[in-house]
């Protein structure tokens, strides 16, 4: 028996709509996955330049030389502990080896140090010094002058500039710098309101994840605990003007990392937290 010609026509337009449907499916799916997994990649990748600390073992460590008064001591040792739950590095809390006004940093380890430095427009600004790829020392500065006032003197916006300045040191860039969007559960994220929720006073899965993959690898070298930099002891100020030159901004239009060449490949990144 024939089929009529109205039934073949239907079934036709039947199965070209399913293989519509299954086509449309299949794209929706690759263009989700794919925004899915780049939204991922965007999320996590923050390392700044590959900058890390040439070591020959894992987990290693990263001393910090605390030279805190009494009021920053505790949110130091918070912070250390914090990124200590790294698998690939550990932080130990040690005495201090410069003046906190000056903070000059010292080869192999980062010095931390809070001092009212004045009313620049900055809470916070760590800096590392680079040789290569290699970091060979690091400070790090919290500004009593804001940190003394009303608004920023709480736990919330001292816990997250003092984790955030020490992730610098380690290789971290940050991982957002809109002040003004949802909070991403990281000290790493720029905001207005370190609270949350979620509160940005701690390092996340983000980090440690990021962490591990710039320490995948092993150098034959280490830069901790030697002196690398043959122009270390170049300071650099509380005064913009001696951090060199803006490469990076925030949301704000505000420059967030600057670098500062200092010839024979060396260098020296300063990444800062404005106050508002």
């Amino acid at each position: 028996m024939s089929i009529p010609k109205k039934s073949k026509a239907r079934t036709k337009h039947i199965k070209g709509l399913i293989l519509h449907r299954k086509t449309l499916i299949i794209v929706i799916s690759l263009v989700v996955s794919g925004a899915f997994a780049f939204a991922l990649v965007a999320y996590a990748g923050h390392s700044w330049g590959g900058y890390h600390w040439a070591r020959t073992t894992n987990p290693f460590t990263v001393r910090l030389g605390d030279n805190v008064g009494t009021a920053w001591d505790s949110y130091l040792r918070t912070a250390s502990a914090d990124w200590t739950k790294s698998v690939v590095l550990d932080t130990t809390v040690g005495t201090g080896s410069s003046n906190p006004r000056n903070c000059q940093p010292k080869s192999g380890r980062v010095e931390v140090c809070n001092s009212a430095y004045g009313n620049n427009g900055w809470l916070g600004v760590a800096s590392i010094w680079i040789s290569g790829k290699h970091i060979t020392q690091g400070t790090v500065r919290v500004n009593d002058t804001y940190f003394n006032t009303a608004k920023y003197n709480t736990p919330a916006w001292r816990s997250l500039v003092m984790c955030q300045e020490i992730g610098h040191t380690l290789g971290l860039d940050h991982q957002d710098v809109n002040f003004s969007n949802a909070n991403l559960g990281t000290c790493q994220d720029y905001t207005n309101n370190p609270s949350g929720p979620p509160p940005n006073l701690n390092p996340n899965t983000h980090d440690y994840d990021q962490l591990q993959t710039i320490y995948a690898h092993l150098d034959t070298i280490t830069t901790l605990g030697q002196k690398v930099l043959g122009s270390g002891q170049t300071v650099t100020g509380a005064d913009v003007t001696s951090w060199g030159k803006s490469i990076q901004k925030d949301s704000n239009g505000k420059t967030s990392v600057y670098k500062r060449d200092l010839g024979r490949g060396e260098e020296i990144l300063t990444f800062v937290i404005w106050a508002k």
